[in-house]
C-alpha cells in the first residue's frame, strides 16, 4: 500500500508539473494571439487613417465631409470610426457612427509642422490607444441613447493638410471585436481541453512510473533474498538496456561479487590460520605435558622455538587483520637510505652477508613500523633463498622510489610469481616448518605495499635469483 501511494505521488508530481507547464504555455500562447491580433488591427486602422488623409489633401477643410473615405455610401467604412480635425478641435468630418460628436481622442503629434500637400499622404502615424464605442448594428450611434452594443477599436492618427493648407489630423479606429473573441475561444478551449489532457498525462505518468520502478521492485526483492539467505553468490537481476536502473543492478553485483569474494578470502584465511596455529599449539602442548610427566624430557629448546614462531605467527595474522580493515599507514616522511641502514645493522643471525649496492638519497611517506616489516620480510625470504650473498639497492624511478632486494639463488618460477603473494602459499621447495615459514611474509609485504600506493612485484635478478622490487610513491619533500 505504501509503494503504491509512492507511485500515486510521483505520478501527481509529474501532472502538477505538466499542468504548470500547460497553464504557462496557454498563458503564452493567448499573449502572442492577443497582441498579433491588436498589432493587425492597428495596421488595418492606420492604413484607413492614410488613406483618409490621402483624399483629404485633395480638397479644401469646409469640403472635408464629403470625401469618398466619409461618404454613406463607402460600405468598407460604414462601421469603422474615422473623424478628421483641425488644429483647433473642430471636426472637419466624420464617419456616419460619429457625426455630431465630440473629438474621440487627443494626441501629441511628432513635429512642429504640419506634412506638405505635395506628400500626397498623411505622415507621422501614431497611435491613439483603444477606445470604447456604442455600436448600433444598422450603423448608427445615436448620443443620449441606449446603445445596441458596445466595441473595442483601435485607434491611430494621422497628420495631413487640406488643400487650403489647413493643418488636420485623421482618426482611424480598426475594431478589437475579432481579437476579442478569437482570444477569449481560445481560452474556453484551453480550458475545457487542460482536465482531458491533465488526465492522460497522470494516466501515462503512472503507467511509465509503474514500468520504471517494476526493476527496481524486483532488485529490491532479490537483494532481500540475498540478505535472508546469506548467500552471497546469488545476483539480482539485470533489466536490458543501459539506462540508471539496469546500471544500478550491474553495480549491486559487482558490489555482491566484492563481497563474495572478499568473505571466501576471510574464510580460506581463518582456515589456513587455524590449521598453521594447530601444529605449534599442538608441538607446544606435546612438549609441556611431557615434561609434567617426565621432567628429565623436556625439550626447553624445542618448546622457546615453537613459542616464538607461534607468537611471529600470531603477529603476521594481527597485523593481516589491521589491515584488511582498512588501517592507513599515515604519512611520516621515511628516509630510505637511513631507514635501510638502521634496518639491516639490527638484524642477527643472517646466514649470508648482505650487500648495498646504492642507496639513493630519496623520501617515502608512511608507516616506518610496516616498511620494516615489509624489507625484514623480504630480507628473511632472500636469505632463506640466497646461495652465497643477497643485495639491497635504493634507486629513483620518475616519481617513485624503487627498493629491490636481490639474491643468487634458484629464483622464482615465471608461473610462480603471482601466487607467491597469496596468503599461506609456500613453494614445494619451502614447505617445511622450519624453513619455509608460514606462508604469509610476501602477503603482507604486498598488502603493505598497495596500503601505501606502491607496487611489490617479483622478477628475476642480475645474480640469476629472485629479485623484489618494491616501488612507492616519493614523499612530497623527497
Amino acid at each position: 500500500m505504501r509503494r503504491a501511494w509512492g507511485r500515486t505521488r510521483t505520478a501527481l508530481g509529474a501532472t502538477a508539473m505538466v499542468a504548470v507547464a500547460l497553464v504557462a504555455a496557454g498563458v503564452g500562447v493567448i499573449a502572442g494571439l492577443s497582441a498579433g491580433l491588436a498589432a493587425d488591427a492597428r495596421q488595418q486602422a492606420e492604413a484607413t487613417a492614410r488613406e483618409v488623409a490621402a483624399q483629404v489633401t485633395g480638397v479644401a477643410a469646409k469640403d472635408v465631409g464629403g470625401i469618398d473615405g466619409l461618404n454613406d455610401d463607402a460600405p468598407e467604412v460604414a462601421h469603422v470610426p474615422i473623424q478628421v480635425v483641425d488644429d483647433k478641435g473642430g471636426v472637419l468630418g466624420a464617419s456616419k457612427g460619429l457625426r455630431d460628436q465630440p473629438v474621440i481622442a487627443e494626441v501629441e503629434m511628432m513635429g512642429d509642422e504640419p506634412p506638405s500637400r505635395d506628400s500626397g499622404e498623411g505622415e507621422h502615424a501614431v497611435e491613439a490607444g483603444t477606445i470604447t464605442l456604442p455600436v448600433d448594428r444598422g450603423g448608427e450611434v445615436t448620443e443620449g441613447e441606449e446603445a445596441a452594443d458596445e466595441e473595442d477599436f483601435s485607434l491611430v492618427a494621422v497628420r495631413s493638410v487640406t488643400a487650403d493648407g489647413v493643418p488636420v489630423t485623421v482618426y482611424a479606429g480598426a475594431s478589437l471585436a475579432e481579437k476579442e473573441q478569437a482570444v477569449s475561444r481560445a481560452g474556453r478551449a484551453m480550458l475545457t481541453g487542460l482536465p482531458a489532457v491533465l488526465a492522460v498525462v497522470a494516466g501515462v505518468a503512472v503507467l511509465v512510473t509503474r514500468r520504471t520502478l517494476r526493476p527496481v521492485e524486483g532488485i529490491r526483492q532479490g537483494m532481500a533474498e540475498i540478505t535472508a539467505s546469506t548467500d552471497l553468490s546469488r545476483r539480482v537481476p539485470e533489466p536490458a538496456g543501459r539506462d540508471e536502473v539496469a546500471l544500478l543492478a550491474r553495480t549491486i553485483n559487482e558490489t555482491l561479487s566484492a563481497l563474495e569474494a572478499a568473505v571466501e578470502r576471510q574464510r580460506r584465511f581463518v582456515a589456513d590460520a587455524s590449521h598453521e596455529l594447530r601444529s605449534p599449539i599442538a608441538s607446544l602442548r606435546t612438549q609441556l605435558e611431557v615434561g609434567l610427566a617426565h621432567p628429565q624430557l623436556l625439550n626447553v629448546d624445542g618448546a622457546a622455538q615453537d613459542t616464538v614462531r607461534l607468537q611471529g605467527l600470531a603477529d603476521d595474522l594481527l597485523l593481516l587483520a589491521r589491515l584488511d580493515a582498512g588501517e592507513q599507514p599515515g604519512d611520516t616522511p621515511v628516509a630510505l637510505p637511513t631507514f635501510v641502514r638502521e634496518e639491516l645493522t639490527q638484524r642477527v643471525g643472517d646466514r649470508h652477508p648482505v650487500r648495498v649496492t646504492g642507496l639513493a638519497d630519496l623520501k617515502v611517506a608512511g608507516a616506518r613500523g610496516q616498511l620494516a616489516r615489509v624489507l625484514g620480510n623480504l630480507l628473511d625470504n632472500a636469505q632463506r633463498h640466497a646461495a652465497t650473498t643477497v643485495r639491497v639497492t635504493v634507486r629513483q624511478d620518475g616519481n617513485r622510489a624503487v627498493l629491490e632486494v636481490a639474491d643468487d639463488g634458484d629464483g622464482v618460477p615465471e608461473a610462480e610469481r603471482e601466487r607467491i603473494f597469496n596468503r599461506f602459499v609456500r613453494l614445494d621447495d619451502a614447505r617445511s616448518r622450519d624453513d619455509g615459514g608460514a606462508g604469509l611474509g610476501l602477503a603482507i609485504a604486498r598488502d603493505v605495499a598497495l596500503r601505501h600506493g606502491g607496487t611489490l612485484t617479483a622478477d628475476t635478478a642480475e645474480e640469476g635469483g629472485a629479485s623484489f622490487v618494491l616501488r612507492l610513491p616519493l614523499a612530497a619533500d623527497g
